[in-house]
């Protein structure tokens, strides 16, 4: 652990959940099941950044939600949903 410089020790940050819901594993399954690698591929990033999206832990950039929707052929509010307060 790390110490905050006050002699307390301090959990180490654990992602938080982003409040950008998706629906990208129910997409890819629509999609002919199409895999989290063959989205990465059409998306130009890598598949650790799909499943970061599938899990709630990553929110994407503008620029990649628009690559996606357009991989399944919808808009990004087809994909993406916000879920903040």
């Amino acid at each position: 652990m790390k110490s905050s410089g006050t002699g307390t020790a301090r959990a180490p940050a654990t992602p938080r959940p982003t409040p950008i819901g998706n629906r990208l594993r129910r997409l890819r399954s629509e999609h002919g099941a199409m895999t989290q690698q063959a989205l990465a591929e059409a998306c130009g990033v890598a598949r650790q950044t799909i499943i970061a999206l599938e899990a709630g832990r990553y929110a994407p950039s503008l620029e990649l939600a628009f690559r996606i929707a357009r991989a399944f052929g919808v808009g990004v509010e087809d994909v993406f949903r916000w879920q903040g307060k």
